[in-house]
């Protein structure tokens, strides 16, 4: 298995694509710190008398889709690209028991997903909290240990985006179609849940992958378009199925089916 992954990770960082999606997923942080200093010098410029009523959104939240998305494209690429060259011939040829390599790739991109998503989280974090201090009402003031669960949790999200995209990939051996789907998750179904009638609106916005960070620390989504519904222990379980039932749908798949 040791040999499986090593070829894995040599296949993803032997092509220029994967540098151009990690740059991109980094370009997050900067991102996060031109909207903080606009949103400074914004608040400054305010009147003072609308200060006080001042709310920004956590930018570290509202910029987590850019890693999300680049490693949701980076796993689906990871997968469909050995279909589209036949490269997925040799590998299964070499593994013949085959589900090692989606092991292997998962746990490649699972790990760079996982050091992606606490790099631009936590940058994204602390470039914000450095640029607005104590402005917004103090959005930024909270201590990082006091964040800390909640930053945990949103990167945690980015890994589970990267395997949903493998597992897509591997089910679906079309790139453009997995990366419809990653697309639509984070921009289509979440405005088309807000518009469904309540109980409903609520129910399935608790299940957007959005969502989850925030109900796993229990800290709720009362002022988002989210749902928050779901127990710490269920949000949990939910963001692991994200990742996993693709995957194990992918592995069913690729024993069964010929490449």
């Amino acid at each position: 298995m040791k040999a499986v992954v090593s070829s894995e990770w040599l296949k993803v960082r032997s092509v220029r694509s994967t540098y151009l999606i990690l740059s991109l997923s980094l370009g997050a942080i900067l991102l996060g710190l031109a909207l903080a200093v606009m949103a400074a010098g914004m608040y400054d410029s305010a009147p003072p008398e609308k200060r006080p009523s001042a709310r920004i959104s956590e930018l570290e939240e509202v910029l987590v889709i850019v890693p999300q998305l680049c490693m949701g494209i980076l796993g689906t690429l990871a997968m469909t690209s050995e279909y589209a060259t036949g490269l997925v011939r040799t590998s299964l040829t070499i593994v013949p028991r085959r589900w090692p390599v989606l092991a292997a790739k998962a746990a490649v991109v699972g790990t760079l997903g996982a050091i992606v998503g606490a790099a631009t989280v936590f940058g994204t974090y602390l470039v914000s909290r450095s640029v607005l201090g104590d402005r917004f009402s103090g959005a930024y003031a909270t201590s990082l240990l006091d964040k800390l669960p909640l930053l945990t949790a949103t990167s945690l999200t980015v890994p589970a985006f990267a395997l949903l995209g493998l597992g897509l990939g591997a089910l679906l051996r079309s790139t453009a179609g997995a990366i419809t789907i990653l697309a639509g998750l984070v921009y289509v179904v979440p405005m088309i849940i807000g518009n469904i009638p309540e109980p409903w609106s609520e129910r399935l916005g608790s299940m957007m992958i959005g969502a989850l960070p925030r109900q796993i620390t229990g800290d709720g989504n009362a002022s988002s378009v989210y749902g928050s519904l779901l127990s710490p222990a269920a949000a949990a379980a939910v963001l692991v199925a994200y990742a996993a039932l693709p995957l194990l749908a992918a592995t069913w798949q690729l024993r069964r089916r010929d490449a």
